[in-house]
């Protein structure tokens, strides 16, 4: 009784400890592009984007009405998420391996993974998918242990909410269900076909949405599967597993591996480890697949991490493969809060995608001297308008349009790219000044990157479609 409380306390210690850290870490590193691209959805919710569903947008707006528009108000969920998924999977591995010891090992190898050290002190899609994914993954538990049937009502609507979230939950969804179809101990078809109407309720505004914007955010994703260079597979599969490799930390990979490759072998039909290694083979087999012909990027692939996590615990090792990771990730956090290895910002990733940002809308806003200003990217944009609001910003992606932002109007603006573009100026304007300048994005003093700015006027024919950004 005593060592139990014990372990108690230092799970839970270290739990919020790492989540004080996250927060912390959110507050004080820069956004990312696609964080203020997001911040924006946020901002004019909706049913659907073209990039992605809108759990993401909601929870954004969700922490901004705590926190207001800052960083820390854009990710102050992130963390949260986190540690209520830990408490969730540390559940589901009592109920499906059989012991709270496994739970609390998956918590320990969970939170020591780059995807949710450093993913949960930001806000992206992964964000959400991961806690809904978990939820699912809980519920699961709770109806192999009690064989009450009503939790298949939780579970359709957590992974419908997964679903909202991103797509690819619909992969442990389907190892779900074949679980299920070949399990020996049916529950009452009702009840699963009521998860399924949970589920089908839940994400009724994502297809809702697409619907009515001719089912442009699936075409989008699932457009991806028609890429095709199988000259390239050597390539795109060592790109898979690197990037697994890194987001995992190595040793916690080599547990997932060998604790799926132990289950697959022990598994019997319709028990827990059958579907647990069925969440974790059937989606693998699909990227795997994907990479044989074009790229698969080292996030996508997380879906399978909760159910993998839980068969590594049966794996000797694991207290050495949790050190690792925590070690590298208080590495990336030292390095992203001070500096401790002296890189350039051009080798340092994260001061790469965040720094500068501030002092360089700022500098453009006074530049622009009134002017309204145009992107052609709408990462930049995105991140412009989040640390200068004061300024009236187009950009020319086709992104926009499904924002239903207003068509630009203006007779003369300044136009941003890198310098080192060779696209002509936008179709139907010209330039109104012989002499473009030149702004930098900065970093510990370095230069980034450089932007060219040219001051370009309509010239009354038909032009490039312009639209607002916020």
């Amino acid at each position: 009784m005593r060592q139990a409380l014990s372990d108690c306390i230092a799970v839970w210690s270290l739990l919020i400890f790492v989540t004080v850290a996250r927060l912390i870490l959110a507050a004080e590193i820069g956004l990312s592009p696609d964080e203020a691209y997001y911040w924006i959805w946020s901002q004019h919710l909706q049913g659907g984007y073209f990039d992605h569903p809108p759990a993401v947008a909601f929870i954004i707006r969700a922490g901004t009405w705590i926190w207001g528009d800052t960083t820390f108000g854009i990710r102050f969920f992130g963390p949260i998420l986190g540690l209520a998924g830990s408490l969730l999977l540390i559940n589901a591995g009592r109920d499906l391996m059989g012991r709270r010891e496994d739970g609390i090992k998956a918590a320990l190898l969970f939170n020591a993974t780059l995807f949710l050290g450093v993913g949960a002190a930001t806000m992206t899609p992964d964000t959400p998918l991961l806690f809904f994914s978990t939820l699912a993954l809980w519920a699961l538990g709770r109806l192999y242990v009690t064989q009450r049937p009503e939790w298949w009502l939780l579970i359709g609507a957590a992974f419908g909410l997964g679903f909202d979230s991103k797509y690819t939950v619909v992969l442990p969804a389907l190892a779900c269900g074949l679980w299920w179809l070949f399990s020996p101990r049916k529950p009452p078809f009702r009840w699963v076909a009521g998860g399924a109407l949970m589920g089908c309720l839940v994400i009724s505004p994502v297809l809702l949405w697409n619907a009515q914007h001719h089912w442009a955010s699936f075409l989008k994703q699932g457009g991806r599967a028609q890429d095709w260079a199988p000259s390239r597979a050597v390539q795109f599969v060592g790109e898979l597993l690197g990037g697994q490799i890194g987001l995992a930390t190595p040793l916690i990979f080599l547990l997932c591996v060998g604790g799926v490759i132990a289950a697959i072998r022990q598994a019997r039909r319709g028990d827990a480890l059958w579907l647990l290694s069925a969440m974790v083979v059937l989606p693998g087999g699909v990227f795997l697949q994907h990479a044989l012909g074009g790229r698969v990027q080292a996030n996508w692939p997380i879906i399978l991490y909760p159910a993998a996590i839980l068969l590594a615990t049966r794996m000797r090792g694991v207290t050495t493969a949790a050190c690792l990771g925590y070690a590298v990730t208080g590495l990336i956090y030292l390095q992203a809060l001070a500096h401790i290895i002296p890189l350039s910002p051009h080798q340092d990733i994260m001061a790469r995608q965040t720094g500068g940002w501030r002092d360089f809308a700022q500098q453009l806003a006074r530049q622009s001297e009134g002017q309204a200003v145009i992107f052609r990217d709408y990462a930049q944009a995105s991140l412009v308008h989040f640390y200068a609001p004061e300024l009236t910003i187009y950009s020319t992606d086709p992104r926009w349009f499904y924002l239903d932002r207003s068509v630009g109007r203006e007779g003369a603006a300044l136009l941003v790219e890198k310098q080192e573009s060779r696209d002509a100026i936008l179709h139907g304007w010209v330039a109104a000044s012989p002499n473009p300048t030149s702004l930098c994005r900065k970093a510990r003093g370095q230069n980034i990157k450089c932007y060219r700015l040219t001051l370009i006027k309509n010239s009354g024919g038909d032009s490039v479609i312009i639209r607002r950004v916020g």
